[in-house]
C-alpha cells in the first residue's frame, strides 16, 4: 500500500483552515474517495509528496507545465527576475516581449491584454463582447468550463437549449438569465438558437477542444458551423483556449482546425506555471478596452514581471527551431501522447475492459464507455466507479493522474520514453483491477 500517513495528517489540518482543506475543489480527491497526496516538490515529469513517494505526473499543474517542472531555463530566468523585484504595478518591456511572441503563434490576436487567471480572461472577453456589440445575451456549451464568474456558472435544463439557471448558490437569476446553454457538439441545437435569437447574441463562447468533461474534441465541421452562424448574425466567436492553447497544436485549436475566432482567451502555458492569462483578438474589438476605449477592465498585478518571465521562457522553449532530424516541440508531444494512449488501449483490451481514448495534441484522456464520447451526457455516462478503481491502482504504482474523469491529462517535454513505458505497464494492473471489480 502507498504510504500517505503524513499527507493524511496534513489534509486533516488543512480542513480546519480552508473549505474542504483545499483552495480549489478538485484537489480534495472527493470524486475518487481518497485523500490527496500533499506535494513537496517537483522536477521534470516527476512530483514528490511529503511522505517521500515519487510519481510520474500527467496533470502538470492542470496544463501549464508543458516543458516539465522546474525547467532549468525557466528557473534561471525567474531567479534573475526576482532579484530585480517581484512586482511593480507599472509597465515593463517584458510584457511586450511576451505579447509579440504570443501574436507570432496566434495571428488572430492583433492586440492582447494580460490578466491573472483564466476566469478573469473569459469574464473580461464577455464584457468586451457585450460592450462591442451592444447586446446582452451570450451562448455557452454544456460541459465547457470557462471559470467561475457568475454569468458562466449556469446549467441547462431539458430540451435543445435553455435560458440560464444558476448552478451555484450566490449566482442570481438576473445574472444567469442572459446566458443560454446549448449541448456541446450539437450543430442542430446551436443553429436553432441562432436562427431564433441570433441578433440578440453578443458572443458565443466555447472551448474548441473541451477539457472539463474529460478531453472531448469537436466533431468534424462543428467549429466551422459556429464560425458561420456568428458571422451571419453579427455575434462574436470567443475561443476559450486557456486549456487547449499551445496544446491542441502549437497554435492551439484554431490552428489545428483552421478557424479564426474574433477573441481568444489564453492561460496556463503563457504563465509557465505562474498565474497568468490573457485575452486578445481583432484590433477594432480590442481597442474598445480601457484606456483605449470605454470597456473597463484592470488588474493591479496583471503583467507581473515574474509571471511574464516564466511565460516568455516557456514559449521560447516550445517555439524554438527543432534539432536536425527531430520534429518540432508540439509534434514531439503529440507523438508521445499517441504512444501512451495506444499502450493504454492495448492493455485495456488484454484485460477485457472497453475504453474510449481521446487526444488533441498533448491533451488526452480515456473514458470507460462502450460508446464514443462527444458531449457532456456521453461523458457522464462513462463508468465512474471503474475510473475510481483505475485511478487508485495507478496512484499506488506511482502514476499521478487527475482525480476526476471530467479532467484532462497532459504530456510534457520532460516525459521520457522509459517513463511512458512504465506508465503503460502500470496500466495493465490497473485495467485488470477494473475487470476484477466487475466480477
Amino acid at each position: 500500500m502507498l504510504n500517505l500517513e503524513k499527507s493524511a495528517a496534513a489534509f486533516a489540518e488543512a480542513k480546519k483552515l480552508m473549505p474542504g482543506g483545499v483552495n480549489s475543489p478538485v484537489r480534495s480527491y472527493a470524486s475518487v474517495d481518497c485523500n490527496p497526496p500533499f506535494i513537496a516538490r517537483a522536477e521534470g515529469d516527476k512530483i514528490y509528496d511529503i511522505d517521500g513517494n515519487e510519481y510520474i505526473d500527467y496533470v502538470g499543474s492542470w496544463g501549464p507545465m508543458v516543458v516539465g517542472h522546474a525547467h532549468p531555463q525557466v528557473v534561471k530566468a525567474l531567479q534573475e527576475a526576482a532579484t530585480r523585484g517581484t512586482s511593480y504595478g507599472a509597465p515593463t518591456c517584458i510584457e511586450s516581449e511576451l505579447a509579440k511572441l504570443v501574436m507570432q503563434v496566434y495571428p488572430s490576436i492583433e492586440v492582447i491584454r494580460m490578466v491573472n487567471s483564466g476566469t478573469e480572461a473569459t469574464m473580461s472577453a464577455l464584457r468586451l463582447a457585450r460592450g462591442y456589440t451592444g447586446r446582452e445575451k451570450i451562448v455557452k456549451f454544456i460541459g465547457c468550463y470557462h471559470g467561475h464568474s457568475d454569468s458562466l456558472l449556469v446549467n441547462a435544463g431539458s430540451g435543445m437549449a435553455t435560458f440560464g439557471v444558476p448552478s451555484s448558490p450566490g449566482v442570481t437569476k438576473g445574472t444567469a438569465q442572459d446566458t443560454i446553454s446549448v449541448p456541446y457538439n450539437d450543430a442542430e441545437a446551436i443553429t436553432k438558437v441562432m436562427d431564433e435569437i441570433g441578433d440578440e447574441i453578443a458572443a458565443v463562447i466555447v472551448e474548441p477542444v473541451a477539457g472539463n468533461m474529460g478531453c472531448v474534441p469537436p466533431k468534424q465541421g462543428y467549429l466551422r458551423t459556429l464560425r458561420s452562424l456568428t458571422e451571419k448574425h453579427g455575434a462574436l466567436l470567443i475561443f476559450d483556449e486557456v486549456m487547449c492553447g499551445f496544446r491542441a497544436s502549437l497554435g492551439g485549436a484554431q490552428a489545428a482546425y483552421g478557424i479564426t475566432p474574433d477573441i481568444t482567451c489564453l492561460g496556463k502555458i503563457i504563465g509557465g506555471g505562474l498565474p497568468v492569462a490573457a485575452y486578445g483578438g481583432r484590433r477594432d474589438i480590442m481597442q474598445k478596452v480601457s484606456p483605449a476605449g470605454p470597456v473597463y477592465q484592470a488588474g493591479t498585478l496583471s503583467g507581473n514581471p515574474l509571471a511574464m518571465t516564466a511565460g516568455l521562457e516557456t514559449l521560447k522553449i516550445i517555439t524554438a527551431e527543432p534539432e536536425e532530424g527531430k520534429a518540432d516541440y508540439s509534434r514531439e508531444l503529440t507523438l508521445k501522447t499517441k504512444k501512451l494512449l495506444l499502450g493504454w488501449q492495448e492493455k485495456a483490451k488484454e484485460a477485457g475492459v472497453t475504453i474510449q481514448a481521446h487526444q488533441a495534441g498533448s491533451m488526452f484522456g480515456i473514458f470507460f464507455n462502450d460508446n464514443d464520447v462527444f458531449d457532456y451526457e456521453d461523458s457522464c455516462a462513462s463508468d465512474q466507479e471503474a475510473f475510481k478503481v483505475w485511478f487508485k491502482a495507478m496512484l499506488e504504482q506511482g502514476i499521478y493522474l487527475a482525480p476526476s474523469q471530467f479532467e484532462t491529462l497532459f504530456m510534457s517535454g520532460a516525459h521520457s520514453d522509459e517513463d511512458i513505458d512504465r506508465t503503460i505497464e502500470a496500466s495493465a494492473a490497473a485495467f485488470q483491477a477494473v475487470a476484477d471489480s466487475r466480477k
